[in-house]
Formats: C-alpha cells, sequence, structure tokens
C-alpha cells in the first residue's frame, strides 16, 4: 500500500523536521511538526532540561494521534516530525491507521550532538540527547534512513520506497 501519511521520527537533532518539512514539498503534502503540538509546561520543562515522562506525553501523542486519524478521515496526506522514541508511543500514534509510513532517521550520537550545538533558539537542549538515546527503542517496522546524508537524498529514497509499494 503506498503510504498516504509519514511520521518522520527519530533523537532531537536527527532532521526530522528538515527531511520531513522537505518530504512534504516534494509531495505536496501539509507538514506538521510534532514539536509545535506540545503544551506549554512540556517545552519549559525540556528547555529547563528535564526530560519528559509518559505521563507529560500522554497528552502530547493524543493530540498527535488526533491530528493523523482526522487527516486520513478527511484524505489530506501529511507529514509529521515526532521523535516517537518508544515502540508504545508509535502505537499510540498509528494504531490502526492504514496508509502511514514510519521513517527512522538513524545516525550517530556525535553528529546528532553537534548538529543540537550548532542550532540557535531551540529549546531541546544538547545535554538532552543522552536521555533520548537511552528512551530509544529503534522501530522493527520503519524504512530505516541514515540521517547523515543530506536531506534530498533521503527525501528522495523515500519516495522511491513509496514507488515501490505503489
Amino acid at each position: 500500500m503506498k503510504p498516504r501519511f509519514y511520521l518522520v521520527m527519530g533523537v532531537s537533532g536527527c532532521g526530522k523536521t528538515t527531511v520531513g518539512q522537505a518530504l512534504a514539498q516534494a509531495l505536496g503534502w501539509d507538514f506538521y511538526d510534532g514539536d509545535d503540538f506540545h503544551p506549554p509546561e512540556n517545552i519549559a520543562r525540556m528547555a529547563a532540561g528535564i526530560p519528559l515522562d509518559d505521563q507529560d506525553r500522554a497528552p502530547w501523542l493524543a493530540r498527535l494521534r488526533q491530528l493523523i486519524a482526522a487527516c486520513l478521515a478527511e484524505n489530506r496526506p501529511g507529514v509529521l516530525a515526532c521523535s516517537a522514541l518508544k515502540e508504545r508511543y508509535r502505537q499510540t500514534l498509528v494504531a490502526g491507521a492504514a496508509g502511514v509510513q514510519i521513517v527512522y532517521l538513524k545516525g550517530s550520537y556525535a553528529l546528532f550532538w553537534s548538529r543540537m550545538a550548532a542550532r540557535q533558539g531551540h529549546y531541546m537542549q544538547p545535554e538532552m540527547l543522552k536521555s533520548q538515546f537511552a528512551a530509544l527503542e529503534e522501530p522493527a517496522d520503519a524504512l530505516v534512513c541514515g540521517a547523515a546524508r543530506p536531506a534530498a537524498e533521503i527525501v528522495a529514497e523515500i519516495i522511491d520506497d513509496a514507488q515501490r509499494k505503489a
């Protein structure tokens, strides 16, 4: 089945937003950044260097699940950039939603640390990366893309994969 919605996932600094925006633009689809759906208290916690726990994430994941379900129900294809680090988070997001393809941007701690250290104005501090890698449960059912490559190459790989599934 050809995807009608993409969930671009991985730890902070992997390029979810960059790749997700480029993919959405290439497909002419809507783009959503999971960061935009966090309640202010979650952003304040992360900005203070406090990792979120499952209780903090639950309302956020529910909002994102509603977004995906609404897009699919209204036949509005989209791309969501979201960390979705644990299997149960991904199950919450895509359970029963046919046509969702998970794309996992995989790379090294050193690469992602350097990207996070170079970016300005983002609430997620590089010091939080260790907790993200500790929480990460690599997906078994995703298209795995090497995150060290340019976004355009990753987008081309994702589109090629979808065309093979058509």
